[in-house]
């Protein structure tokens, strides 16, 4: 499971339809419905907002909204929308490492995508993050 810290406009199409997908199972980790991922790294920094599920929510409204502008059809239905801003703190190493990381993906599945984030100067975070001083997160798994 990976819910990428860096905005959703960076994501090429697998990447977004995997995000959501993988954000809606984390909503259902949330949820307590179901048994799996319940201690995955990257769940902890929304259980520690204090509150979890619209943390989720407002994270996963992003992901819908920047799925809109490109004619997908995920189903609104699944999430309470909401616009939370800057409620959940990101390392700025996170974010650098995070965008480096899909960049090397992009580089073999997704050329155009790569491309265009070659040209990007300021990595902006989802909305729902805000960037504050620090390294790579604790949580994250380097590859």
């Amino acid at each position: 499971m990976r819910l990428w810290s860096i905005s959703p406009k960076y994501l090429d199409s697998k990447g977004l339809v995997a995000l959501w997908r993988e954000g809606l199972l984390a909503k259902k980790v949330l949820l307590g419905k179901t048994n799996g991922y319940k201690n995955h790294p990257q769940l902890f920094r929304f259980l520690r907002y204090r509150r979890p599920l619209d943390a989720i929510n407002s994270y996963l409204t992003y992901v819908f909204e920047e799925a809109k502008k490109r004619d997908y059809r995920f189903r609104k239905d699944k999430i309470t929308a909401m616009e939370m801003r800057s409620i959940i703190p990101v390392k700025k190493g996170q974010i650098e490492y995070e965008f480096k990381h899909l960049k090397n993906k992009l580089l073999v599945r997704d050329k155009s995508a790569y491309e265009k984030c070659l040209l990007v100067r300021k990595i902006e975070p989802n909305p729902v993050f805000k960037i504050v001083h620090g390294g790579i997160e604790p949580w994250e798994k380097i590859a």
